[in-house]
């Protein structure tokens, strides 16, 4: 599982590497007057397909796969709705939103695996032997404490919204790996003070900062790897 995760790590590194160059070429093109910022401005855009295939590649939930697949589908309509090619009007199609979201709730509850957030929530949760977090906050905040022997990690998504963890009650057997992806939000996570944190992340206009106490020994070690775009992620004990 870990050697996957870091596969389709590097795929998504190569993708959005990419996608920034273009990015980087059209707006140069445009300082040179080569062709006209105006319509340089027009793929912002751009910036949630880039977001959304970032997310596919480097996500393993269903979850995952329909918040990437869903800011994919949002940047191409209004990127063609900029190039007038089609009429796509927000305002009018943002029930769109809710009517998706409804049916995946309905696929959830027939899995009963997959848990996403859109309003705020504060609780606590037992792993049990599982031993794996897999959350989604979408316009709104996610709070929760983690009890578990073998945290094993996991995915947590913020789009527009904020997570916060607490594995503080947790315990790691060796090494776990954390897949975290922030969208215009936050990710949180307090970690016990025996843990041995590595920052693998890729910030894009966002940040990863690590506030830990060095641990004695590295027994347990947790990898946070993952991307804040235009967000951020803070790991703290």
């Amino acid at each position: 599982m870990k050697d996957n995760l870091k596969s389709r790590g590097v795929t998504a590194q190569v993708v959005l590497g990419l996608s920034v160059i273009v990015l980087g070429v059209l707006f140069l093109l445009g300082n040179l007057d080569i062709i006209e910022t105006r319509r340089v401005l027009g793929f912002w855009p751009a910036v949630f397909v880039i977001a959304g295939i970032v997310k596919l590649y480097d996500t393993q939930s269903r979850g995952g796969q329909l918040l990437g697949g869903g800011l994919v589908a949002l940047g191409i309509l209004l990127t063609l709705d900029r190039m007038d090619i089609i009429d796509f009007n927000v305002h009018t199609m943002w029930p769109l939103f809710f009517i998706g979201f409804g049916a995946y709730t309905l696929y959830t509850a027939r899995t009963g695996r997959r848990r996403i957030m859109i309003d705020g929530v504060k609780g606590e949760n037992d792993l049990g032997d599982e031993g794996v977090v897999d959350i989604t906050a979408i316009l709104g905040g996610f709070e929760r404490r983690v009890f578990t022997p073998d945290f094993r990690g996991g995915e947590v998504t913020a789009f527009m919204g904020g997570c916060s963890l607490d594995l503080r009650a947790s315990s790691i057997q060796g090494e776990a790996v954390l897949n975290v992806f922030a969208f215009w939000g936050g990710v949180t996570l307090k970690v016990p003070p025996d843990w041995t944190v590595i920052l693998n992340g890729t910030p894009i206009m966002g940040g990863f900062e690590e506030k830990t106490i060095a641990p004695p020994d590295n027994s347990k070690r947790l990898i946070v790897r993952g991307y804040a775009i235009m967000g951020g992620v803070e790991v703290r004990n």
